[in-house]
């Protein structure tokens, strides 16, 4: 097993996305084909199963998210090795607001699934987040300790490479995030910045799924490409 020394020889090794050569779309542009849905339940209404079509709406190729619920759109197949390459931004005229691309998502409908989550909100695109399974176990992961929040007693969080430096744009322009994993190995790029990296996760595969947690967000050009095992 490799430490978390290695990491920077990952980024060598395992470069960022420079083309496009190999990618296939994971959205249509046209509606929700192969995705699946999961939203949180009234408090009050523990029963009731929340709507999507009121959550999750398609125009003019952009995937759109009132950000309530909290939940999310999940691909109906799972993945391992593979770049994937999305676009987002929060609407013009808006505050930012929360979000996030979850992967190597488990087979469970909770919100939130175990996971691994590459955040997406405002000022802080492209720290980590960890969540845990039914028994509240995290996945085990290394990333420089140096990045890991502090004050986050769980240790679930770890703050993105320069966290104090800008590197998302102006709200109501779109951001590109690029994730790559192989073999339990982790790279995100935000705006092709390397953002974070990590080696060694238990989780090696799994469905890949954009949040709706509490305000709302734009996706596009959500594109994947399948990497080969070392």
């Amino acid at each position: 097993m490799r430490s978390v020394s290695c990491i920077a020889g990952i980024l060598i090794a395992f470069p960022l996305v420079a083309a496009d050569d190999g990618f296939v779309p994971l959205f249509n542009g046209k509606d929700e084909t192969g995705w699946t849905f999961a939203l949180r339940p009234p408090k009050d209404k523990p029963e009731e199963k929340p709507d999507p079509k009121k959550t999750w709406t398609v125009e003019d190729g952009i995937l759109k998210c009132t950000g309530k619920p909290n939940g999310y759109i999940a691909t109906e197949k799972e993945y391992g090795n593979y770049e994937l390459k999305l676009q987002w931004r929060y609407p013009k005229g808006s505050t930012g607001g929360n979000g996030g691309i979850l992967f190597h998502v488990q087979k469970d409908d909770r919100v939130w699934p175990h996971c691994i989550e590459a955040q997406l909100a405002s000022n802080k695109a492209g720290d980590v987040w960890l969540h845990a399974d039914e028994k509240k176990v995290l996945p085990s992961i290394e990333i420089d300790p140096k990045r890991k929040d502090e004050a986050n007693k769980e240790g679930r969080h770890y703050f993105r490479v320069d966290r104090d430096k800008p590197i998302e744009k102006e709200i109501g322009e779109w951001n590109e995030c690029e994730i790559g994993c192989k073999d339990g190995d982790i790279k995100i790029a935000v705006n092709g910045k390397p953002a974070n990296d990590a080696v060694n996760c238990s989780l090696k595969k799994g469905r890949i799924a954009l949040q709706s947690e509490g305000s709302p967000i734009e996706f596009r050009e959500i594109r994947l490409r399948v990497a080969k095992s070392r």
